[in-house]
């Protein structure tokens, strides 16, 4: 094989030729200009580069300058005797045209090299990074999922009240049983229309938890509540379900609250008990025990839905727990119609629709995206202003009279939500 002629760097000095390769770390190659080194390089067409001889490197990684390591050829693995046909590479940090490979991992990228053989723009300083979650979209997220957990707020506000409209023409079991039947219809229309796959097998236990506290548990022990209390005292529930639910989510899914948080859900817990005690003339009945059954299984339903609605969209969340109590809620309203008289009238079927499309459906639905977006502990918080908005409509709808201290625990509950709204965690 002819060897290459001998770099600049030894013509005329009598010293003896060397191959054509250079440490990554040879002043004389860094000292080379471009130009010079260049001629010296095989291109594709010299036959030393397209044709290798036996034992020397492979076609493929001289005609692309693959990178020199500054050992001897033979002893990399894979690669045979060395020759001088190997072109010379430059050293980390010259400059080198487009596409060339350079010595020891680095690659040219434009005019510049680069480290770890990367190639294209080079990735932005760690501080020129935006923040993860702090863009606007987040804040547009946050938003929506506060206003439809706001939403929500007001659809479960309107639940007591029509609870109430209900009772007027339906026993509470086959209350419980056909409002629940309803919803169960119109969920699983939806499920079907849209040809929804039915969740894995590890999200059907948290459905079950769902299914017992926001299809079965809250409504069948507040209707039973209702039928000896009113609406005013029944509202106590709703008083202590954002606290409930944010001690349960804490437990459940790990929210850590600030002490903020924990001190204005406290304090606006307090404000809507000592009110709704007030309004019922602070006397505890037979019914306070539905009502406490109720908050528990209700904030065990709301964080376990809450917590799913991160996987899945809330009203399949909804949806497939009001399908999973079919065998149970079917046969219920069944018996229950048989047994309980009937009474239709305008407001016990406008009672029964709203419990089954609003407060059993499509609030659940607005209210677990919310949930999602913008967490459990703080959506729960906005459920401060349901016993409020619940009065309000009883003395719209049911005739029921507003004390003068309404307007007094309406400001300190805002308060108290916007100071947990804007509490870190």
């Amino acid at each position: 094989m002819t060897p290459v002629p001998p770099s600049s760097a030894t013509a005329g000095t009598g010293a003896a030729p060397t191959p054509d390769r250079v440490a990554p770390n040879d002043p004389a190659a860094t000292a080379t200009p471009v130009t010079a080194r260049r001629t010296t390089e095989p291109t594709a067409a010299d036959p030393a580069v397209s044709a290798p001889k036996a034992g020397g490197p492979s076609a493929g990684g001289a005609a692309t300058g693959r990178a020199d390591t500054g050992r001897p050829e033979a002893t990399r693995p894979g690669h045979g005797a060395h020759t001088a046909a190997e072109p010379r590479v430059a050293a980390p940090g010259t400059t080198r045209p487009t596409g060339v490979r350079a010595g020891a991992g680095s690659v040219v990228v434009g005019s510049r090299l680069t480290a770890a053989g990367r190639t294209g723009t080079p990735a932005p300083a760690p501080g020129n990074r935006p923040a993860p979650g702090r863009g606007a979209g987040a804040r547009e997220r946050a938003r929506g999922g506060l206003l439809q957990a706001g939403l929500g707020v007001v659809v479960f506000s309107l639940t007591f009240p029509a609870t109430a409209w209900g009772l007027e023409g339906f026993g509470p079991w086959a209350l419980v049983g056909v409002r629940s039947v309803l919803a169960a219809v119109i969920a699983g229309g939806c499920l079907l229309a849209l040809r929804v796959a039915p969740p894995a097998r590890r999200h059907w236990p948290g459905l079950a938890v769902v299914a017992l506290g926001v299809v079965l548990g809250f409504p069948l022990l507040t209707t039973l509540a209702l039928e000896t209390s009113t609406t005013a005292h029944a509202a106590v529930v709703v008083g202590l379900l954002p606290l409930t639910t944010a001690l349960l989510s804490a437990l459940r899914v790990g929210a850590r609250p600030s002490r903020t948080f924990w001190a204005a859900a406290l304090a606006g817990a307090a404000a809507v008990v000592a009110f709704t005690v007030q309004q019922s003339g602070g006397a505890l009945t037979a019914a306070d025990a539905y009502l406490f059954g109720a908050l528990l299984v209700c904030a065990a339903g709301y964080t376990e839905g809450g917590r799913l609605a991160r996987v899945m969209p809330g009203w399949q969340v909804i949806g497939w727990a009001l399908v999973l109590c079919l065998p149970v809620t079917v046969p219920g309203a069944v018996t229950a119609l048989a047994y309980e008289p009937v009474r239709l009238g305008a407001h016990s079927v406008a009672g029964v629709l709203w419990l089954a499309a609003g407060s059993q459906f499509l609030g659940m639905v607005v209210w677990y995206r919310g949930m999602a977006s913008i967490g459990i502990p703080k959506a729960s918080q906005l459920q401060l202003a349901q016993p409020l908005l619940t009065l309000v409509w009883s003395v719209l709808l049911l005739g029921e009279p507003l004390t003068p201290a309404a307007p007094v625990t309406a400001a300190a509950v805002l308060v108290c939500i916007a100071v947990t709204q804007r509490a870190r965690g």
